[in-house]
């Protein structure tokens, strides 16, 4: 899912990729719905593409916003996490074993950011099935 969703660097929000031309993108934002390109020397990525840097492996963003969406189930009051101090531990609390170091606060107030912009679109379903148990289910 969070394959077709994507950060361009310079422009606020995410896009949802609608198409693709000669040497562009065509995108949706998700904050106002309007259709606009992304050329070559954009810089987009995707959600999918973004992981977190754990003390172990690093943890897909889709699974960090399945984390939050299962505990939280709701869009997360922005406000509740102004200081470093409550993004610490709002993280802590969702990926205690999160890298420190190498995780920095900007980082954990776009993950909010984000997760709020998706939940705001209607986007609740964050982690894809394995592909064994959908086929499990479609021959049940």
């Amino acid at each position: 899912m969070l394959r077709t969703i994507l950060s361009i660097s310079g422009k606020p929000g995410l896009y949802k990729l609608i198409s693709q031309g000669k040497n562009m993108l065509i995108v949706e934002s998700l904050l106002n719905n309007k259709r606009l390109p992304a050329y070559a020397h954009d810089k987009v990525v995707s959600l999918g593409d973004i992981a977190i840097y754990t003390t172990e492996e690093e943890k897909q963003l889709s699974e960090v916003f399945q984390i939050i969406f299962d505990k939280y189930g709701k869009e997360l009051d922005a406000k509740e996490y102004k200081t470093n101090e409550q993004l610490q531990a709002f993280f802590l609390d969702i990926l205690p074993n999160y890298d420190q170091d190498r995780v920095y606060f900007t980082d954990i107030k776009k993950v909010i950011s984000w997760y709020n912009l998706l939940v705001k679109s209607g986007v609740t379903k964050f982690v894809d099935e394995p592909k064994a148990e959908a086929e499990e289910t479609k021959e049940d």
